[in-house]
């Protein structure tokens, strides 16, 4: 028989297909009564998918007594409760290393966009403003000091593609990396007073929660530049519409937010700021790559009982 999966999370389509073609896949979502669904039928479940987005938490865990495992499509981990997952023994498996090409060309995009202004001179011709005068000078990017809040796999990615730029880079963790050539600043202040673009790439979560406060934007200063591709929690987002409407820095590139699909009306307002709706790894090739590991992570851990890629105890 095929093992029983339940899936909770927005997943592809194509996947879904795959999956349903070796395993018997149920998908929460479409149950008339999903807890009813759950109290009735939890017990026969082994496995599970679920996205970044959507999670695991520990109440959907505590209704599947039987879970092996979770494969989740995405990187992030700060919506899965995977310290209750381990310590239950169900093994979590998550997409890391596939998707940090797109993600640091994500980063470098909103970077160029909002220092050079790219996406307001679009708009600028397109309302026909340029035969009454030229558009405004901007903010070169090569030569520039990069500060990177977070040294994981995009981290580095991000930073490798900084030396096409010839950029200086620092970046901000817990703790020093031991294996990469950047300095590590102790203090995320100090970071941010020195940095001309302060590049967000590090975990969501309660531990990160406003990171990003007004402090920090404060030290960034009225020509520094905030990008950010982490999770939109790391942002105090009050503060950094304020810090945009008062010049208090020069301008936001964003891919995510704390209210997601919904963004403040008053970044819409803003010039000086790029918006995209969360597509950092949203590539065709990327995209499947991230389907191949939950598909192949769950193969792993039923032929071995090894995830390909396992999510790392918090």
């Amino acid at each position: 028989m095929k093992p029983r999966l339940l899936n909770v999370g927005r997943l592809p389509a194509a996947l879904v297909a795959r999956l349903n073609a070796d395993y018997d896949v149920t998908t929460l979502a479409d149950q008339r009564d999903p807890q009813l669904h759950l109290a009735a039928h939890g017990a026969g479940y082994i496995g599970a998918v679920t996205s970044a987005p959507v999670g695991f938490d520990a109440a959907l865990l505590e209704a599947l007594p039987n879970l092996m495992v979770v494969s989740s499509f995405g990187v992030g981990l700060d919506k899965i409760n995977v310290a209750a997952a381990l310590a239950r023994g169900v093994a979590v498996g998550y997409t890391p290393d596939v998707l940090n090409d797109c993600v640091a060309d994500t980063a470098f995009g909103l970077l160029i966009d909002v220092a050079r202004g790219f996406s307001a001179a679009d708009r600028f011709v397109r309302r026909g403003a340029w035969p009454q005068g030229p558009f405004p000078l901007t903010r070169k990017v090569s030569g520039a000091r990069l500060g990177l809040v977070g040294m994981g796999r995009i981290g580095r990615t991000i930073a490798q593609r900084s030396t096409g730029f010839e950029m200086t880079v620092r970046y901000h963790s817990r703790r020093p990396v031991a294996d990469v050539p950047w300095a590590h600043e102790p203090s995320l202040i100090e970071l941010a007073r020195w940095a001309d673009f302060l590049v967000l790439i590090t975990a969501g979560g309660a531990g990160t929660r406003h990171l990003i406060n007004a402090d920090v934007l404060d030290a960034l200063g009225p020509e520094g530049f905030l990008i950010n591709v982490a999770r939109g929690s790391v942002v105090d987002e009050a503060a950094l519409v304020s810090a945009l409407q008062q010049g208090g820095i020069a301008g936001a590139g964003l891919d995510v937010y704390e209210n997601e699909p919904q963004v403040p009306a008053a970044l819409m307002a803003l010039d000086n700021v790029v918006l995209l709706p969360h597509v950092a790894s949203g590539t065709l090739q990327t995209r499947q790559a991230m389907a191949d590991r939950v598909f192949d992570n769950l193969q792993a851990f039923f032929t071995t009982g090894q995830l390909i890629s396992a999510a790392p105890a918090p």
